[in-house]
């Protein structure tokens, strides 16, 4: 016998597909209220970053454990919270009782790292285990190749390094850091079982309503994020701050980055100026983000500087965030918006980074037209 409509309704599977329509459309309404008083192109820009988000979960809705594939993250269609583009991520999930190689090269990358999380609740998760530049043996043409899990070192035969997986973990992220990544040569990737999982399934219901169920959540949460994310940089802006929130890897973080944020709010013809010390460290760099923690148009725009990119002079930095080139530091293109957001970020740092000056200017100030 056939099964009847109610019964079909209540299938798992069902149930999560319909879940997922329910948050897409929650989401969305949730948004468009929340971004009611903006100006029609901050709110479709929050679609935007909305349907990107979505992009994002759903690109990687078919992760199999048994069978990892390493998969580039957070490229220009799909960015998600906090994108940054002088990187290129790669990232899986795995289980933690496994054994898996990871094999790639490094291409031109100042500074590389692998790292093993746990997650702990909703989109957080803590770091577990990693290796990095420092620590991972390449060849002479940049390759390198790593063992993941297991507990015994010595049954491994051969030169690999070796990254642990400690209890519940279940995610691994791969960075590569770039001082100029648009004439950087790049690097790749890949991850393999080094046991056999077998032949698949052709599609486990259950498995596949569970990362239904998932990307459901996380969508549903998105537009809270975006609103409550930019509370502080309204609270006051124009000025940066240390941001302690996003240390130890709260929210799939590199370890080890010290961070600076704050918000802009400038009217037509002002720019802010940001001025500080450039600290001893590893690799640094600033990066402009809508209220909707989308990265600017990084493609056609100078919205980041790095390290190797920036004019440091005397050892000082001073940029200048503005809709117009204003001939005056390194600019920061706003794209016009009167309202976005500044990160900054230093890896390694010997010291804590000193919090830089900032002051709102006219631009014809800055090009000395008063």
């Amino acid at each position: 016998m056939s099964p009847s409509a109610d019964d079909r309704d209540s299938r798992p599977e069902v149930a999560a597909w319909n879940g997922l329509v329910d948050a897409v459309r929650t989401a969305g309404e949730e948004l468009a209220a929340d971004t009611s008083e903006l100006d029609p192109a901050e709110q479709a820009d929050g679609f935007r970053a909305l349907l990107r988000g979505l992009s994002n979960l759903l690109s990687r809705i078919e992760t199999d454990r048994e069978r990892p594939e390493l998969v580039p993250f957070n490229g220009w269609r799909q960015k998600f919270l906090m994108d940054n583009p002088d990187f290129r991520y790669w990232v899986t999930e795995v289980r933690g009782d496994r054994r898996y190689r990871i094999r790639g090269n490094r291409g031109d990358a100042t500074y590389m790292s692998v790292t093993a999380y746990r997650r702990t609740g909703g989109i957080g998760a803590e770091a577990t285990d990693r290796l990095d530049s420092d620590a991972i043996a390449f060849d002479d043409e940049g390759g390198f190749e790593i063992v993941l899990g297991g507990a015994d070192p010595g049954t491994d035969s051969g030169s690999a390094d070796r990254l642990t997986l400690p209890e519940r973990s279940g995610v691994v992220w791969v960075r590569f850091f770039h001082d100029d990544v648009a004439r950087d040569r790049p690097g790749w990737t890949e991850i393999e079982p080094l046991e056999d999982p077998g032949t698949p399934p052709p599609i486990d219901p259950v498995r596949f309503g569970s990362a239904l169920a998932t990307v459901s959540a996380t969508t549903s949460m998105l537009p809270t994020i975006f609103e409550a994310s930019v509370r502080d940089d309204l609270d006051p802006p124009n000025v940066l701050r240390h941001w302690s929130e996003m240390a130890g890897g709260a929210v799939f973080t590199e370890p080890g980055i010290h961070y600076l944020r704050g918000g802009w709010r400038l009217g037509a013809g002002q720019a802010l100026v940001i001025e500080g010390e450039v600290v001893d460290c590893r690799y640094w760099n600033i990066l402009a983000y809508s209220r909707f923690l989308n990265s600017l148009d990084f493609r056609h725009r100078t919205v980041s500087y790095t390290g190797a990119t920036a004019t440091v002079a005397d050892g000082r930095y001073r940029f200048v965030v503005a809709a117009e080139d204003p001939g005056n530091g390194d600019w920061i293109d706003s794209e016009g918006r009167d309202f976005g957001i500044v990160v900054m970020r230093f890896l390694h740092p010997a010291t804590t980074p000193p919090l830089p000056t900032t002051r709102v200017v006219s631009l014809d100030e800055l090009r000395g037209r008063r």
